[in-house]
């Protein structure tokens, strides 16, 4: 579950957390700040699992099996999965300090270079955080079977895809089970009868008829959980990093109420409650409760609601930060709280209208009330880690072409990551306000959430088989094992999950199925597309064959032509030069491209070459971002690309007359040198000598800041007359302007084809394409330096 919530960030963390570098200073602060932003959802787990678990599926009884079986559940989940399989396994399958789904498929196709992204390259491989390893690896033979056939490609990208939908699936479902099941106190702590009686365990025959009344409890609960719901997705425009401070002790504080309390309970009801850990508790559950009991595995699995966050928010912490803090605080918290449940319900023989009343029955009745404030701000901490996560992960697929463009706001000038989409965050607030609505109670919602949480679980276990044997390079037995053993556990939660179909568990389904279907159109059209590119490109012998002035009149200035091609030239300029009699003196074919990695050094950012020999004055430039990566600004992005053709220029053979472009320098961005070379007063020829790096100097004028940035030309004595002259028309050209020459297209199916790709292409994609945003770097071109070249892709 690709929970990225960045209210917390520190500088310096989103590049492979270099744990054994810092002190143990740094160490606790980091965790004590993952509380806050890790930790949330998975605190507020015991508001609703022991009411989602007792729900209808186990008959009430007068002994305490029922309610040690459950606590033994509880307690092993917690141990076996978030401790074990996270905390000691899956936190160390890190992609360069990043976690999640992605990181793992992205891992993945790094080592088996199983990606379908579109346009690849070997250059790719050769950048820093392109970790490979050789044929001789243990997983040598499941490496070259994922390589040859598509279809398991495809099925492992469907996989991450079946993941992702699951997570955004959450994002809908765990605000609403979180604020309702913290709201669902009020008629508890409202009812003047519950006072009188509770505290002491005297007439429970009164409350219990009060909270059947079922609507009652729904004149207070729903409204009030929609108003919290509304008013949390409202402030996602403002970003977290202004309120990111409070979420921290926010959770330590509930965490230390809902510990005391469990401290309490067990003192004062059954302190020999602790003999429910033993595992022989679950087997004796099973065979009492039979059906009953293996459908409340559906709730049981609640309490490991939000460990994926562990590894989704890697990238933001530490893993010896994320470690100690739950194993030293998060992990005993809520073993105590969940003891304390169980042994206030093994002396209040409740368990069958236990979902009524829910997590706040066992709350002492002079503390109720501050305990329903602080469960309201920590459901709403840990909501806002699933929402953020869900705009995260989205990013990511967008990214990696497996979701429609979508407007991207970074809320934080300062915190790396933390983002806003308005279309996602209204999307599933109509989503959660309609699910809270519509069901009206914690037991379909919590069916729901659970299918969702261990869906996400079990793509996670398999994909980080598959890591185990390709990327460590462990035997493929041990992934064996790591499979069957969690897998076998997930399995039994999944089918207790998957059998409530009707109950609730059919929402998360529904969601992904729509996730999914738009994810797959939006990825098969975009290969479709590039395929198209591909085999319509023009030849570059068609452009020698116009000569230096590609028979037309070259005016003064620099066209910015976007093309997703990283080699040849796009049918969309033989095109415009048909149809146009005049171009620039400086044509630059721009390919903005992502790689499988979560970030891209600004060193490493830019691939330069030419087009044509020199006289043509043709470059191409691939600019590559990671997953994870954030876009310049228009005026940053253009005065790095200016740069990065410069220093091609600069250091390009003097003899060298490329007549292909299969050549590609690796040129850094002018944020990766500080220091810039100062002009001599003297021509080029004579002047003193200069520094070994140089930067094309920015002097930004106080009008028109947007448009008009001057760069100063360098001189050296290294640098030969023909590139000077190559630099001074490229300094010149950039000070006429830069016009962009972006594509419009129209994706058609080609006649002959099938009714199901004609539907997919004509209807699907293209509404996709029609109502989706443009790429990132078109948002901020001004409309009057635009030109748009319509062209028919019959695909």
């Amino acid at each position: 579950m690709a929970l990225r919530h960045p209210a917390m960030d520190l500088e310096g963390w989103n590049r492979g957390n270099p744990i054994k570098k810092e002190s143990w200073r740094t160490v606790l602060t980091l965790a004590y700040q993952s509380l806050g932003v890790v930790y949330g959802d998975l605190s507020t787990s015991p508001l609703y699992v022991y009411k989602s678990t007792f729900a209808e599926d186990i008959q009430h009884s007068e002994s305490n099996e029922e309610i040690y079986g459950v606590l033994s559940f509880v307690f092993w989940t917690l141990t076996l999965i978030p401790l074990l399989k996270y905390v000691f396994i899956v936190l160390r399958a890190d992609d360069n300090g990043e976690g999640g789904t992605f990181a793992l498929y992205s891992l993945l196709c790094r080592h088996a270079r199983v990606s379908t992204l579109p346009n690849c390259q070997l250059a790719d491989e050769e950048l820093s955080e392109y970790k490979n390893v050789g044929d001789k690896s243990p997983g040598s033979s499941l490496k070259s079977t994922l390589e040859k056939h598509r279809v398991l490609q495809r099925v492992l990208l469907v996989l991450a895809l079946i993941g992702t939908c699951m997570v955004i699936g959450d994002g809908v479902l765990t605000p609403a089970i979180s604020v309702f099941s913290a709201v669902s106190g009020l008629e508890l702590s409202m009812s003047k009868e519950h006072h009188q009686y509770d505290f002491f365990g005297v007439c429970y025959e009164d409350r219990v008829q009060r909270f059947r009344s079922h609507n009652s409890s729904i004149d207070v609960e729903v409204p009030v959980a929609c108003i919290i719901l509304v008013f949390l997705f409202a402030l996602q425009h403002y970003g977290t990093h202004r309120l990111g401070f409070l979420f921290a002790p926010i959770v330590i504080a509930w965490l230390a109420c809902i510990s005391a309390i469990g401290v309490y309970n067990i003192i004062r009801w059954n302190p020999h409650v602790y003999k429910a850990l033993s595992p022989y508790y679950m087997y004796k559950f099973l065979k009492k409760t039979q059906r009953g009991g293996w459908m409340s595995l559906g709730g049981i699995l609640l309490c490991i609601t939000g460990s994926e966050a562990m590894f989704a928010d890697l990238g933001h912490f530490s893993q010896l930060s994320i470690k100690i803090a739950f194993t030293f605080v998060v992990y005993p918290a809520l073993i105590l709280a969940y003891m304390g449940q169980a042994a206030y319900l093994s002396r209040h023989h409740i368990i069958e209208n236990y979902y009524h009343i829910g997590f706040y029955v066992s709350v002492p009745e002079p503390i109720r009330w501050p305990v329903l404030a602080l469960a309201v701000l920590a459901a709403v901490v840990g909501s806002q880690a699933i929402i953020t996560g869900t705009f995260s992960i989205i990013k990511q697929c967008s990214a990696l072409g497996c979701f429609p463009r979508v407007k991207i706001v970074h809320t934080s000038p300062n915190i790396h990551g933390q983002i806003y989409i308005p279309e996602i965050n209204w999307t599933l607030m109509v989503l959660c306000l309609a699910v809270t609505i519509g069901f009206r109670n914690t037991k379909h919602i919590s069916n729901a959430a659970g299918l969702a949480v261990i869906t996400v679980m079990l793509v996670t276990t398999c994909l980080m088989s598959l890591v185990i044997v390709l990327c460590w390079r462990r035997n493929v037995f041990i992934a064996l094992c790591f499979i069957l053993f969690f897998g076998s556990i997930e399995a039994l939660y999944f089918s207790a999950s998957l059998i409530k179909f009707l109950d609730g568990a059919w929402v998360p389904i529904a969601l992904s199925l729509i996730f999914l279907v738009i994810m797959h159109v939006w990825h098969y059209g975009t290969i479709k597309k590039y395929e198209f590119d591909v085999q319509n490109k023009v030849s570059i012998n068609w452009l020698l064959s116009l000569g230096p002035n590609l028979g037309i009149v070259r005016v003064r200035g620099v066209g910015l032509i976007h093309t997703e091609l990283v080699s040849g030239i796009p049918a969309m300029f033989s095109h415009f030069v048909t149809n146009l009699p005049a171009f620039h003196q400086v044509l630059i074919f721009l390919c903005i491209k992502s790689v499988p990695v979560p970030h891209v050094r600004p060193e490493e950012r830019f691939l330069i070459g030419r087009i044509g020999p020199k006289g043509y004055r043709i470059y191409r430039c691939i600019a590559r971002y990671g997953y994870r990566d954030i876009h310049k600004d228009d005026v940053e992005f253009e005065k790095d690309l200016i740069f990065s053709i410069a220093e091609f220029i600069r250091s390009d053979q003097p003899d060298c007359n490329i007549e292909d472009d299969e050549r590609m320098t690796v040129v850094g961005t002018s944020s990766t040198n500080t220091e810039g070379v100062k002009m001599p007063e003297g021509d080029g020829e004579n002047s003193s000598e200069m520094e070994e790096t140089s930067e094309l100097r920015e002097i930004m004028p106080p009008e028109k800041p947007r448009k008009r940035v001057k760069f100063l030309l360098p001189e050296s004595p290294k640098i030969v007359a023909s590139a000077l002259e190559e630099m001074q028309e490229l300094m010149e050209a950039r000070e006429a302007g830069l016009a962009f020459i972006m594509g419009h297209c129209y994706v058609r199916a080609k006649s002959g084809s099938g009714l199901i790709k004609r539907v997919v292409i004509n209807l699907g994609y293209d509404f996709l394409r029609r109502n989706s945003r443009g790429p990132t770097y078109a948002l901020g071109v001004p409309h009057a330096s635009t030109l748009e070249v319509g062209m028919i892709y019959n695909v």
